[in-house]
């Protein structure tokens, strides 16, 4: 296969990717943690497949934050990349300390046509200014291209925020809008859960609005409802299962058939 015939190939990929963010219509997301489970999502029917950034880590024994050295993080999205014929998306955090453009190369070299950037710091837990993570959004956006879909993660409600709710909304607002300008082709308000904050946060970014699917957050009937056009699921499913496989581990222990549990 030519060099061209894989960036066609890719560029195919990333457009499908974008086209499916529909407001109203949203790009359901059970995010993967390996090859199985990567195919386990598509053999559900589901078009695309995301990384959960925590799930990986903890897959990879460390802990979520970018405690995993991003050369094995990579290693696992090539395996999922290899595993499936849809179009992968990589929560790559805040980037791992990778420059735009290494960054770009790397996720391309492993064949992801998108990714997740998050603006706060995964080990200090600090929101990063807006102005500079707008210009390390840029700087990703030209190094790669059109043909990678950017997720910009706003980190206003999952980390310690001292202004009011209102002021919060507001500048996770401001933020959005910014990162959509910056070339964010969607804007991921994490742990966002108020159904009147979703509808403004939709209303007022102006572009495709991402939300979490979660415990106590709307239902995904719902989230269409409010306008969101991508829901994820982080590392829930994963979490889920490793519960599940307690249960397993619980029931051998008593002496019982672990497939009764």
């Amino acid at each position: 296969m030519s060099a061209m015939t894989v960036l066609n190939h890719d560029a195919a990929k990333a457009a499908t990717l974008r086209a499916l963010h529909v407001p109203g219509d949203p790009l359901v997301l059970p995010n993967a943690w390996d090859a199985s489970s990567a195919r386990a999502v598509t053999e559900a029917g589901f078009p695309v497949v995301a990384t959960g950034s925590g799930a990986i880590a903890r897959v990879l024994g460390y802990d979520d934050g970018e405690a995993a050295p991003v050369a094995l993080v990579l290693d696992a999205v090539a395996r999922i990349v290899r595993a499936v014929d849809v179009p992968v998306t990589a929560d790559m955090e805040r980037g791992y300390g990778l420059s735009p453009a290494e960054l770009a190369e790397r996720l391309a070299a492993a064949g992801a046509v998108g990714l997740n950037l998050e603006d706060s710091d995964p080990r200090t837990k600090e929101l990063v200014d807006a102005g500079e993570q707008a210009e390390f959004l840029a700087a990703v956006r030209a190094a790669a291209g059109a043909d990678l879909v950017i997720n910009a993660r706003v980190d206003t409600y999952v980390r310690p925020y001292a202004g009011t709710s209102e002021e919060r909304l507001a500048e996770t607002v401001e933020r959005g809008r910014a990162y959509l300008r910056a070339g964010a082709d969607c804007v991921y308000p994490i742990t966002a859960e108020s159904p009147d904050g979703i509808k403004t946060l939709v209303k007022e970014i102006g572009g495709p609005v991402n939300v979490m699917s979660r415990p106590g957050a709307p239902s995904l009937a719902e989230l269409a409802a409010l306008g969101v056009a991508r829901i994820s699921f982080g590392s829930g499913l994963q979490a889920a299962t490793q519960r599940y496989h307690a249960t397993l581990l619980s029931a051998i222990k008593a002496g019982q058939s672990p497939y009764d549990a």
